[in-house]
């Protein structure tokens, strides 16, 4: 026998049309959050950023591939991973098909990782897709927009991570013990290794041949391009996050 309120049709329907004004609502502010992320500053971007991509050595303007826009999504495959992130895996399964779509809307998209190329091809390969992979191994990309860290920083205690200062002792201190250590595990790698590198995306505009930074989100910023979760978020017992999917999610997450 279920635990959960059962209702007639009639009072559910009531509940569900309060929702319904509920979620119009987040809708309404979606959008206009979205007109607020367009309506940031631009950065131009004067450093040399080199990639290495299945097509040969590649600028940061090379990965636009002629549209003057650019979406980078910072995948976790750190150069002594064995395999990428799994969390970075699912997001990636989701936007896999969505490539040839944004290229319809003047947008380029490339995952960006410190793996070499070879491992990041033989990757892609395991998994079947078919997006873009730029390795940029050797290049300060991923460092300058907070998605790796060097043992240095690390072993300091704090990082710069989402905007703000992050305590990563627990995690240094946990050794081979936790969920985190779990997901390293999964990737052929120890906790230490595995959180030097950090999830997010990116987004770049190209004028004139200049390159501009205009946003990027990290941690819970980025819930938005799991698509599983938000067919999740609309199952009846929502993401079921118990395990250690969740707390490596919530390591990044909090705040």
């Amino acid at each position: 026998m279920t635990q959960h309120a059962t209702e007639t049709r009639k009072e559910w329907l009531a509940a569900r049309l309060d929702l319904l004004e509920a979620e119009k609502e987040l809708t309404r502010r979606s959008d206009e959050l979205a007109r607020q992320r367009q309506q940031l500053p631009w950065i131009r971007i004067d450093k040399d950023y080199r990639f290495e991509t299945d097509e040969g050595s590649a600028s940061l303007a090379d990965l636009f591939r002629g549209r003057s826009q650019l979406l980078v999504y910072h995948f976790m495959f750190g150069p002594e991973y064995t395999a990428g992130c799994p969390a970075c895996s699912a997001i990636a399964d989701g936007f896999n098909g969505s490539i040839v779509h944004l290229e319809n809307h003047d947008v380029a998209m490339t995952a960006v990782s410190r793996a070499p190329l070879e491992k990041l091809e033989a990757y892609k390969r395991r998994m079947g897709w078919s997006f873009p992979w730029a390795s940029s191994l050797g290049s300060d990309f991923n460092y300058d927009f907070d998605a790796s860290y060097t043992e240095e920083q690390q072993r300091q205690g704090t990082i710069e991570y989402n905007y703000r200062s992050m305590d990563v002792t627990p995690v240094l201190e946990a050794g081979g013990e936790g969920p985190v250590a779990e997901f390293a595990a999964m990737v052929g790698t120890d906790a230490a290794t595995y959180t030097r590198e950090a999830p997010g995306m990116s987004a770049f505009a190209l004028e004139d041949g200049v390159v501009y930074h205009t946003y990027s989100a990290y941690a819970r910023g980025v819930d938005v391009l799991w698509g599983m979760y938000q067919w999740l978020d609309r199952a009846p017992k929502g993401r079921n996050e118990t395990g250690p999917w969740f707390h490596r999610h919530d390591e990044y997450g909090k705040g």
